[in-house]
């Protein structure tokens, strides 16, 4: 069993990245700004944003942290993304989700300019996606693609399992997956929560890809010999015995799952840097695209 270490790739990608910054700066040529927009102070999305904000920082980008009340109305964030599709210097916009249940998530989305949604989640940038044309793709399954090819796992004529068929994951990485493309050229089944035979499906898998948030839920009689296992799964489980008072749990059962397989990703550590990385590769794709750099 190796480890698909997340950390270790993501710090690839950022140097990579960092060099390609400072070439910008030394030709005098605009360096990617990244504005992200956190609504409220829920924890987790506060953790998530500072890791992203960090990330710029480390490599050279601009970064511009919009803090707003949970309270804001829904016309005044369409107002602000608006705002920012309009500045020049943003290359790219988050907005980091969940929103307040006042707030229509899917007018917050549908309004950020498709050329500068480096979360990939725009109506335009999905229909991209499908199609297999160039565009933005949702950061998560796009490091789901870049962990992949770091650790030069072979995917053609694979057998992937994807459970969860969320659009923020799991319909994105099964298509991506199916494409003519590396990674790709799997075979590729989608499984949700109204799926039969689910564990029988599992076991036929050469690489499984677990993203439908239940803590542990993929044990080790799922899982055949030799599988590569992809965990996109992060919960927070309450433990006295940790100082945070809390534990983080993927999908998978690590413990008794890792010995059976030839790679799988840790949590933390594996999927979640990944995520951050393809989307400063996003923002940096946004800077070239729309300076013709």
């Amino acid at each position: 069993m190796k480890l698909l270490d997340g950390k270790l790739a993501s710090q690839a990608i950022k140097d990579d990245l960092k060099t390609k910054v400072e070439e910008l700066k030394k030709l005098g040529n605009k360096i990617p700004h990244l504005a992200a927009v956190l609504v409220g102070n829920n924890g987790a999305s506060e953790t998530y944003v500072a890791s992203k904000v960090k990330s710029c920082e480390e490599i050279g980008f601009k970064s511009t942290l919009i803090r707003l009340e949970d309270t804001i109305s829904e016309a005044a964030l369409l107002e602000v993304i608006h705002k920012l599709n309009y500045d020049n210097d943003v290359d790219g916009i988050l907005v980091q989700l969940p929103l307040p249940k006042h707030i229509s998530e899917e007018k917050v989305i549908d309004l950020i300019d498709a050329a500068k949604d480096v979360d990939g989640f725009h109506p335009v940038n999905i229909g991209k996606m499908v199609q297999g044309s160039e565009t933005f793709v949702s950061a998560t399954p796009y490091g789901i693609l870049l962990l992949l090819q770091h650790y030069k796992i072979e995917t053609k004529g694979k057998h992937a399992v994807v459970i969860g068929r969320s659009n923020i994951v799991g319909r994105p990485i099964s298509i991506l997956l199916s494409r003519n493309d590396d990674p790709g050229n799997c075979t590729v089944t989608l499984c949700h929560s109204h799926t039969k035979n689910l564990k029988e499906i599992c076991l036929q898998a050469d690489i499984i890809i677990a993203a439908l948030g239940k803590p542990e839920f993929l044990k080790a009689d799922m899982v055949k010999q030799d599988a590569v296992i992809i965990d996109v799964g992060i919960t927070r489980i309450t433990d006295a015995s940790k100082k945070s008072g809390y534990a983080i749990k993927g999908d998978v059962d690590f413990e008794n799952v890792s010995p059976k397989c030839s790679y799988i990703t840790p949590v933390p550590g594996g999927v979640g840097p990944m995520t951050i990385a393809a989307l400063l590769m996003n923002t940096y794709k946004a800077n070239s695209l729309n300076h013709d750099l």
